[in-house]
């Protein structure tokens, strides 16, 4: 696809976004989903060659001087997902909870998302109050998204491994999910390569697993059946530390880290996929 192109141009022989999403949980390797926090670092993955990128909520959120999880970043995502639909890459989009409200609404915003490109989303259960949605209400949602969003990849994030006392609940959950529609489950924290291997061998659907530094490496997670790593908020955190080793260099007179990219190489990501003058972000 020409860069810089709205995926709603599409022709009509070739397949959505998340069907082309979905076919990559099913080739040799896991599929690794670098997450991206602005239109520059989605458009540097791509040209990196990464066939997919996700978005990082915290990202997201902290970019624009707001807590991350707690359902205040709904326009934000909104404007990220119109502008990364222009990149020549498969995009999933982290909706947090799907910014409250009923199933329809929730509903309604992945088919917003679908329309505009968008090749898949990830729909945690986790609440702003540090608890987890009641799972009967939680399918309702995944329904109401699979009917509003047939081709969306669904990935069903539950937050079970991140909160005390939860962790019991897993299987059950992903279960749940996987039978309301899910076209993915995502179990972020979750490191024990047995339960991974429990987990992954119950399921349908594809198991996603967020990389961890303490955790199985990519190729341990694979033997494990794992079909998806996500790096989450990890990229975002190594810019911020990035910016900060160089501000450290330059005021000590240091030199600065390697691999800094140059003004010119900037300029080319967004003039590469800029939208054309007079014709918005969404086509």
């Amino acid at each position: 696809m020409p860069p810089g192109r709205p995926r709603t141009d599409r022709s009509p022989e070739e397949p959505a976004p998340g069907e082309r999403f979905r076919a990559l949980h099913l080739e040799g390797d896991p599929l690794l989903l670098p997450n991206a926090w602005d239109h520059a670092s989605a458009a540097a993955l791509a040209a990196a060659g990464f066939r997919a990128v996700g978005t990082t909520s915290l990202g997201v959120a902290a970019a624009a001087g707001l807590p991350d999880g707690q359902g205040h970043t709904r326009e934000e995502t909104l404007r990220l997902a119109r502008g990364l639909s222009r990149l020549d890459v498969l995009v999933s989009v982290d909706v947090e909870g799907g910014f409250g409200g009923s199933p329809a609404q929730v509903a309604a915003l992945a088919a917003e998302l679908e329309r505009t490109g968008i090749a898949g989303i990830n729909l945690e259960d986790g609440l702003p109050d540090g608890g987890l949605a009641d799972v009967g209400r939680q399918q309702e949602v995944v329904r109401a998204v699979r009917d509003a969003a047939p081709s969306l990849f669904l990935n069903a994030r539950t937050d079970t491994w991140w909160l005390p006392g939860h962790t019991g609940q897993t299987a059950d959950r992903a279960a749940a999910y996987e039978e309301a529609g899910a076209d993915g489950v995502f179990v972020p924290g979750l490191r024990d390569e047995e339960e991974i291997a429990a987990l992954s061998g119950a399921l349908r659907v594809p198991l996603n697993i967020l990389h961890s530094p303490t955790g199985p490496p990519p190729r341990v997670l694979a033997e494990l059946g794992v079909r998806r790593v996500s790096c989450g908020s990890l990229l975002f955190r190594a810019a911020l530390a990035g910016a900060l080793a160089a501000a450290e260099a330059v005021a000590s007179g240091l030199p600065l880290p390697e691999g800094v990219p140059g003004y010119d190489e900037v300029q080319a990501l967004a003039e590469r996929f800029a939208a054309p003058r007079g014709r918005s972000a969404a086509g």
